[in-house]
């Protein structure tokens, strides 16, 4: 819920002095939001469902990438999910400082628009 409250007022802030009517882009802006969190999904159940060791970068990079892809919108989502995830998981995972590091890069990677392939690890099934 508190998602969906930051995704309302942050649409309202951008679209404040917008060229088209706010509603409009804010619309845009949410929808996309909600669309790159359904890309951010697909691919934690993709990841899940693969199991593949060493491919979660890869998995996190495409989220990000599909999510992005979408537009501002998608592009906010993807930051805020993968922030959440990897302040949720530092704690909880022990994986360390390293790991969060190397998944927030891929992160980044992903939302800036590079292939994530680059994170693909040989032999994962093609059907990821």
């Amino acid at each position: 819920m508190r998602l969906w409250v930051c995704i309302a007022l942050l649409s309202i802030a951008l679209c404040a002095s917008a060229d088209r009517p706010a509603v409009v882009r804010a619309g845009h802006f949410i929808r996309d939001a909600v669309g790159g969190a359904r890309d951010m999904f697909r691919a934690y159940k993709d990841m899940r469902e693969a199991n593949y060791i060493g491919a979660d970068k890869y998995f996190h990079a495409r989220g990000n990438y599909e999510a992005a892809r979408r537009g501002p919108g998608g592009a906010w989502a993807a930051k805020v999910i993968s922030d959440a995830r990897e302040k949720w998981q530092s704690g909880v995972s022990g994986r360390g400082d390293e790991d969060t590091r190397a998944d927030q890069e891929a992160n980044a990677w992903g939302r800036s628009g590079g292939d994530p392939n680059r994170y693909r690890p040989k032999g994962l099934p093609s059907k990821y």
